[in-house]
C-alpha cells in the first residue's frame, strides 16, 4: 500500500530557477505563468480562471451599478472583497480609479454645458447632446475592452484616468 504524501496547493510560489519572479504551481507542475515586481501575474491567461473572472466582474460591475447611478460603486465593493488576490485587486482598482474620474469628468462636463447652453441661448443644446453621447458610448466601449482584458488574463489601463486608489 502506497503511502500518501501530501501535495502542495496550486498558487504563487519564489520560481525555483532563482529568479526574482513567482511561479504559478498548478497543484502538480510548474507552469510558464509568472509574476513580476508588482505581485500581478502577467501573460495571457497568467491568473487562475476564478481571479480572471472576479477581474472582469470589477469592470463590468460599472455597467450594473450606472442603474443606480454611481458607476463607481460595483468596482469599490469589488476592490475592498478581494484585496488579498493581486490580480483582482489591480483590476479593480483601475476599474475604480476610471470610474470616479469617469464621474468628475461627466460633473465637469455637465456645469460647463450648462452654461453654453445658457449662453447661446439654448443652441449650444445642438453640440452637447452629441458629445454625451459620444462620451457615454465611449465609456461603454472602455468598459467592456477592460472586462475581456481582464478575462484574458491582460492588464488593462483606460485612457483619462486620475490615479485616486492604486
Amino acid at each position: 500500500m502506497a503511502a500518501n504524501t501530501p501535495q502542495t496547493p496550486p498558487g504563487w510560489y519564489p520560481d525555483p530557477g532563482g529568479s526574482p519572479q513567482d511561479r504559478w504551481w498548478d497543484g502538480s507542475q510548474w507552469t510558464e505563468h509568472v509574476r513580476g515586481g508588482g505581485g500581478v501575474p502577467s501573460g495571457p491567461g497568467a491568473a487562475p480562471d476564478g481571479s480572471r473572472s472576479l477581474a472582469m466582474l470589477a469592470h463590468l460591475s460599472a455597467l450594473i451599478a450606472l442603474v443606480i447611478g454611481f458607476v463607481f460603486v460595483g468596482p469599490l465593493v469589488i476592490y475592498l472583497a478581494k484585496k488579498d488576490d493581486a490580480y483582482v485587486r489591480a483590476h479593480a482598482a483601475e476599474a475604480l480609479n476610471f470610474n470616479l474620474s469617469w464621474t468628475l469628468w461627466s460633473l465637469v462636463f455637465a456645469l460647463v454645458a450648462i452654461v453654453g447652453v445658457v449662453v447661446t441661448f439654448g443652441v449650444g443644446i445642438l453640440v452637447v447632446i452629441p458629445i454625451a453621447i459620444a462620451a457615454g458610448i465611449a465609456w461603454l466601449v472602455l468598459v467592456i475592452m477592460a472586462g475581456i482584458k481582464a478575462n484574458n488574463g491582460e492588464m488593462y489601463r483606460y485612457p483619462l484616468t486620475i490615479r485616486f486608489v492604486s
